[in-house]
């Protein structure tokens, strides 16, 4: 791998990780909330960020976390030729089991699995997955390819096909690079939470999976959480629960 690679992929490998701070909400249960650290301080697998979706508690089977992505992004109103080239950070997917007709739907966006397809399959190295388990994509050294879109079994990346125009200054796009749900990490490097959650604060719970004691972890603990398709054994940071 070159040099100039290198310097791109470091780049984009350093931030800084919320530091916890400790909230008692009842006697021996603390939970864990993030603060921003030092600008500059790298990124340490000592957390891995993650979040859990309560199904049965979106007001709208997804819908606002698509509409809260959009607007934090950017994308959804460029022109298209044709729904197959319709960029997608994040989509939502009717749910029908076969047997009782039940149906439900659900937000499908990047899994941000701990053993990531898309990372393997890059040639160039511009997928990759931060140490705190954030995939991202370099822009920088991303050729459109599209072998990460292939070994996707979420289909949860999408190609800018069209020159773009309006940006969001911390959402950085260019045309001809895939791109998928980043977790946030805008927000995520500055203590925030991703903009999804914040749009759905009952039904969706983010934090760090490391941390026994985080508000995430201590809802798995509660209720459980499944992958989807955790028969790949990909060990994905998002869970669902009630599918």
């Amino acid at each position: 791998m070159s040099e100039t690679t290198n310097q791109y992929r470091r780049k984009f490998l350093t931030g800084v990780v919320g530091a916890a701070a400790a909230i008692t909400i009842a006697p021996g249960v603390i939970l864990r909330q993030v603060e921003a650290k030092p600008a500059g301080e790298a990124v340490s697998n000592k957390v891995r960020w993650g979040m859990l979706i309560i199904t049965d508690k979106l007001t709208d089977g997804g819908a606002k976390v698509v509409e809260a992505c959009k607007q934090e992004h950017g994308w959804g109103d460029e022109p298209h030729s044709g729904p197959e080239q319709q960029t997608h950070w994040v989509r939502t997917v009717k749910v029908t089991e076969k047997l009782t007709k039940h149906s439900f739907e659900l937000p499908i966006m990047c899994q941000h699995c701990e053993t990531a397809p898309c990372a393997d399959v890059c040639p160039t190295g511009a997928s990759f997955k931060r140490a705190d388990g954030i995939v991202l994509v370099d822009r920088h050294i991303c050729i459109g390819c599209r072998y990460c879109m292939m070994a996707c079994p979420y289909k949860a990346r999408s190609l800018v096909h069209e020159e773009l125009h309006d940006q969001k200054p911390s959402t950085p796009r260019g045309m001809g690079t895939v791109e998928a749900c980043n977790m946030c990490v805008n927000r995520v490097d500055n203590g925030g939470k991703p903009a999804c959650v914040e749009a759905e604060p009952e039904a969706m719970i983010f934090g760090d999976l490391n941390d026994p004691n985080s508000e995430i972890s201590q809802k798995l603990k509660e209720v459980g959480g499944k992958q989807i398709r955790a028969d790949l054994g990909l060990n994905t940071g998002v869970r669902y629960h009630g599918i």
